[in-house]
């Protein structure tokens, strides 16, 4: 298939799949906003106002990055996991798969839809966390960075979860049994220095945690775990999913049989 005819190709699936969301814009960006001030009101105005600053920030400033990359988490992962379970339901997921088109076109199709999703929603719940807590933007390129990276992680998750899927119950399982309590457990709402030394270490098998940390540090410049570390499990997480994504498409699972 020539070069051009992919890039069109590429286009229209990120063209439809970004449409697709912003038609429903009350369903899809206008919930994080206020499931975020929510938690700004509770956690960051009613609780955090009887404790005392967290690594020097208060704790409205410190729950603040988590807040924003837990909306960020959830719609990219959710965007691309109906979107693609709906393609197989429907069965034209079929005509793409029998077409001249690349694998890696469909993958970067519909994870590119989940980035938009994931970007968008973030740009909305930060306009939202700007009026609880003031944000230093540390290092703005890093934060775009992180965001972008955490994004297509997720949305890779989806694409995933949605090929495995058999039925739409399927598509809500991991969102509620793994990913919301890794989300919670990922250092949102605290720092894993106030733990226990072992549950320190086991925080540290959570990816989420590498995610949130590095880009609290990209706005507030601190973090529990070594940045470096942060961004090479990030990125080392996105190509394997990648890899794996393009694997099952090509042997058809979830689809041919």
């Amino acid at each position: 298939m020539p070069f051009r005819a992919q890039l069109i190709a590429l286009q229209t699936i990120l063209i439809k799949e970004t449409l697709r969301f912003l038609r429903i814009w009350i369903q899809t960006l206008l919930p994080p906003a206020v499931t975020t001030a929510l938690y700004f009101i509770i956690f960051g105005q009613l609780i955090g106002s009887q404790l005392g600053p967290v690594d020097g920030l208060s704790y409205t400033q410190f729950i603040a990055p988590g807040l924003i990359m837990m909306a960020v988490i959830t719609n990219a992962y959710a965007n691309v996991v109906s979107s693609f379970y709906g393609a197989k339901f429907q069965r034209h997921i079929e005509e793409m798969i029998v077409s001249p088109l690349p694998n890696t076109i469909i993958v970067l199709g519909f994870v590119g839809g989940g980035v938009a999703r994931g970007l968008a929603v973030g740009a909305v719940v930060t306009a939202i966390a700007l009026f609880f807590a003031d944000l230093h933007w540390h290092d703005p390129l890093l934060t775009f960075a992180v965001m972008v990276l955490t994004s297509a992680l997720f949305a890779l998750s989806g694409l995933i979860n949605a090929i495995f899927a058999k039925s739409f119950d399927d598509i809500s399982l991991i969102p509620t049994f793994v990913l919301t309590p890794l989300t919670y457990f990922g250092g949102i709402f605290y720092s894993i220095r106030m733990l226990p030394p072992f549950w320190q270490d086991a925080s540290q098998l959570n990816p989420i945690l590498y995610m949130i940390n590095a880009f609290r540090y990209s706005i507030l410049g601190v973090s529990d775990i070594n940045i470096y570390l942060a961004l090479a499990i990030i990125v080392a997480l996105t190509a394997a999913l990648f890899g794996y994504s393009l694997w099952l498409l090509e042997r058809g699972v979830g689809i041919r049989n």
